[in-house]
């Protein structure tokens, strides 16, 4: 009893913009890939550090029905007192540029209305999603609960089996999915072009995975 009423005296204490984001998750109901939200994304940061870098920016775009909808996307830079200026050549953004910043935590409340319960997607999702958790973790909130699908690990999947025992032991960048699956990188290292190359790599993975038209989310995980 004691510890079921410090879980109510600890959630609500969470601001009313995170318990909005958790109620997301409350009752989600079984979908088709044709009926699910995957939000695919990207940040630009300082460096790749988890603790001592910071996210300089976060683009995201929407997927549903195998359809990219580029009406509803997700841009916004963060202002930040930590920077790299040996990593400027790379994201292109100035501290003090041209680019409209707001703070770490409204980016992040509007980051978390955006992608709602929808399954997160990037390219080592792994490194974006901890850099957000940083941030979260910076205001003494809990960590994303969304599910993530790592283009990386389901480009492997979609690879002919010939290659299976090979897979393994090599490592695929943004840039190698670009040129296997001929996308052009005019937009890359934004996080909106990221996460635009990135949309378009996860739909020719999906349409390769999906060859007798019975895939399922699950089959992604």
């Amino acid at each position: 009893m004691k510890f079921n009423w410090f879980q109510k005296k600890v959630k609500k204490a969470l601001p009313t913009f995170f318990i909005e984001y958790e109620n997301n998750f409350l009752e989600i109901p079984k979908l088709t890939i044709e009926e699910t939200k995957f939000i695919v994304f990207d940040t630009e940061t300082t460096g790749f550090h988890k603790i001592k870098d910071r996210i300089l920016s976060i683009g995201a775009v929407t997927l549903t029905n195998n359809t990219l909808n580029i009406n509803n996307s997700f841009e916004t830079y963060l202002k930040q007192d930590v920077f790299n200026p040996e990593t400027v050549h790379i994201h292109g953004i100035l501290k003090n540029g041209n680019h409209t910043k707001i703070t770490e935590l409204e980016a992040l409340k509007q980051f978390l209305k955006y992608i709602g319960n929808s399954i997160l997607v990037g390219h080592h999702v792994g490194f974006d999603v901890t850099m957000i958790n940083q941030i979260l973790q910076r205001h003494h909130l809990p960590n994303l609960k969304n599910k993530t699908l790592d283009t990386e690990f389901l480009f492997r999947k979609s690879k002919h089996a010939v290659y299976q025992n090979t897979l393994p032991k090599k490592r695929y960048t943004l840039d190698n999915l670009c040129d296997e699956l001929n996308i052009s990188k005019s937009d890359r290292h934004t996080a909106i072009g990221d996460a635009f190359i990135t949309a378009i790599a996860f739909l020719k993975i999906i349409s390769r995975l999906n060859k007798n038209n019975n895939l399922t989310v699950r089959d992604l995980f």
